[in-house]
């Protein structure tokens, strides 16, 4: 589902990548209208930067993005599988296995990119 980030969707991709300076995709200058895609593709350098980055995240921002995530306005199709595996350790660690678990189901279920 396509939606404009909210001040509070900013606010987390700026947590995140506090080099981000624009919201849109430097390869095809279409706005971002997510926050895991943006920093899996265009800001994280390896999967260590894309763990260090996504801890920084508190239990409110996480709960906030699981949320998008459920409701469809939070898009993972582009998400590589080798971030998102580190994404659900998190969300396990954090949160339980059993949101893990359910936000690797809504993962599978939608192959978007």
């Amino acid at each position: 589902m396509a939606r404009e980030l909210s001040p509070r969707d900013i606010a987390v991709l700026k947590k995140v990548a506090p080099e981000c300076e624009g919201l849109e995709c430097a390869g095809s200058k279409a706005p971002y209208k997510s926050i895991l895609p943006p920093l899996s593709n265009h800001y994280a350098k390896n999967e260590e930067d894309f763990k260090t980055r996504i801890s920084a995240l508190d239990a409110d921002d996480l709960e906030y993005l699981l949320s998008l995530i459920k409701t469809g306005e939070e898009s993972l199709g582009c998400v590589q599988p080798h971030y998102m595996t580190i994404f659900l350790e998190m969300i396990a660690e954090k949160m339980g296995k059993e949101k893990a678990q359910e936000i690797m189901d809504i993962y599978t279920m939608w192959n978007e990119c």
